[in-house]
């Protein structure tokens, strides 16, 4: 029976001249998946109009991506390492880039949704194929600490990203050119793809557990379907305590199934491993008050202080540029020094202390002296955090595993999402509706009574986000309890070689 060897320092990857430029490459795509789930958020309006969605239907531009990208993850994980990853990331950018263009093109709101919901399988391929060519491709720690810095700084700032690209594009092209936009990028990314990126070939003669496929995808599926419909129905809505219902018992099925399956869709040694779990459960805690604050505060500088589309997205440029900063030159310099939770611990602390001092807006706030630094200490928070959470949760996971355990990461990122923005926005809708009942006196007030009852309502749900956030704090501090990887040694990613 053969045994595992780690790759050594200076091994293949370690010594590939281009591999830097591969990381572009993989940098590209994934800088391409997560600011889609928010480029379209404010050429929302914009498309609604041209193509006559309903107020209640319009939700489908945002929900038939995220559902198909969060609810299929597993599977393109698992397809990753079967088929091999180079060829999966090169099919997932081609998909993604068709799926783009026929989106762009959409006639109607039926061609739309089904546009953006193939953007989503075809992304669900493509972001754990990204993340595990990544982490077999730098394995010496300093160069993976830098990797995983650019990598967690683009996952963490994609989505402000996407607010600002697709502010400008909407404002001076329209809101077509914020689908168009994917396909040159994911064309310059095949291109790089075959010319930079390298991987050994999928496994011979295994086979996709189907039952497992059913299971999983179909019990993600129906939990995020659920808190997406829990936003417009309410959380007491027989469908969606139904969803809710369906998609716990098919997950227990799941886990039931995969301590038996022969080869199984997600190997339970690896959500069983306490690192990970906990890397995995942070990450998820932390994505809800994030996408939770990108929804109110897209609203807040656009409906109650009347920013423009354009000027609304630069609003985020700090947050993105204090992400990039948190993640490139403080947890990358800091990684293989400090153990992971040394970073996310203080990470979140600082992002739900940025929270709290959202919690003092009010109708007409300055953004210079209320919003601005806000901003700044969650960003740095945000880029502290999310890097030692990717790079902590994929070390030391076989090859074979690594497309299933990147693809649980991005699970992990976009359910929480999902629920953020239900759950969050549903406290907030709640929240004003009270406040407005309780200090309406004056019917000539209401204009004023109305937006103040509207920022109640965010203040509200971003106490709420900072618990949240507290929480991922506390959870990384008492489960993540791996060291900093010692130096000069290679990082702990197994490399399949056969010993006689």
């Amino acid at each position: 029976m053969g045994i595992t060897r780690t790759a050594e320092a200076g091994g293949p990857a370690a010594a590939d001249p281009r591999r830097w430029w591969g990381l572009v490459v993989i940098a590209l795509a994934q800088l391409m998946v997560v600011l889609d789930a928010t480029i379209v958020n404010i050429a929302l309006p914009s498309a609604q109009r041209d193509l006559g969605m309903s107020d209640a239907n319009r939700q489908w531009v945002i929900t038939a991506y995220t559902l198909a990208f969060g609810g299929l993850l597993l599977l393109g994980g698992r397809i990753a390492d079967l088929v091999g990853r180079k060829r999966t990331f090169i099919i997932g950018l081609i998909g993604f880039a068709g799926a783009s263009a026929l989106g762009g093109a959409a006639t109607g709101s039926g061609m739309l949704f089904g546009a953006r919901a193939l953007q989503g399988a075809f992304a669900a391929v493509l972001a754990p194929s990204a993340l595990s060519l990544l982490t077999t491709t730098f394995t010496d720690p300093k160069e993976r600490g830098k990797a995983f810095g650019i990598y967690g700084a683009l996952a963490g700032s994609g989505s402000a990203i996407g607010f600002i690209v697709g502010g400008l594009l909407t404002e001076y092209l329209n809101w077509r050119w914020c689908l168009y936009v994917n396909i040159p990028i994911a064309m310059v990314a095949v291109f790089g793809a075959f010319a930079l990126l390298h991987d050994r070939p999928g496994r011979t003669g295994a086979r996709l557990d189907v039952p497992g496929v059913l299971l999983g995808c179909g019990g993600l599926v129906a939990i995020v379907y659920g808190f997406s419909e829990a936003q417009p129905r309410g959380w007491g809505d027989p469908l969606v305590l139904t969803l809710f219902a369906v998609g716990a018992v098919l997950l227990a099925v799941f886990v039931w199934w995969q301590s038996r399956a022969p080869m199984p869709l997600l190997p339970l040694h690896i959500v069983k491993d306490r690192n990970r779990a906990g890397c995995f459960l942070t990450m998820g805690l932390a994505t809800i008050g994030m996408f939770g604050l990108f929804l109110f505060m897209t609203y807040y500088l656009q409906v109650v202080l009347g920013y423009s589309p354009v000027k609304t997205g630069l609003g985020f440029l700090p947050l993105t540029a204090a992400i990039i900063t948190g993640s490139t030159q403080i947890s990358a310099r800091l990684m293989n020094r400090v153990p992971p939770r040394m970073l996310m611990v203080p990470g979140m602390i600082l992002a739900a202390g940025g929270m709290l001092l959202l919690t003092r807006m009010t109708v007409d706030s300055s953004y210079a002296t209320e919003i601005l630094p806000a901003l700044i200490l969650m960003g740095l928070g945000m880029g502290l955090t999310f890097m030692p959470v990717f790079a902590t949760a994929t070390a030391g996971v076989a090859p074979q595993d690594s497309g299933v355990t990147s693809a649980t990461v991005n699970t992990s990122q976009q359910v929480g999402g999902s629920i953020g923005t239900a759950l969050l926005n549903t406290i907030a809708t709640s929240s004003s509706a009270t406040y407005i009942a309780a200090h309406l006196h004056n019917p000539a007030q209401r204009a004023l009574v109305a937006k103040e009852g509207v920022v109640h309502g965010y203040t509200v749900a971003i106490w709420c986000a900072a618990g949240i956030m507290l929480l991922a704090g506390l959870v990384a501090g008492l489960m993540v309890s791996a060291r900093a990887p010692r130096q000069g040694a290679p990082a702990e990613v197994p490399v399949s070689e056969p010993v006689a």
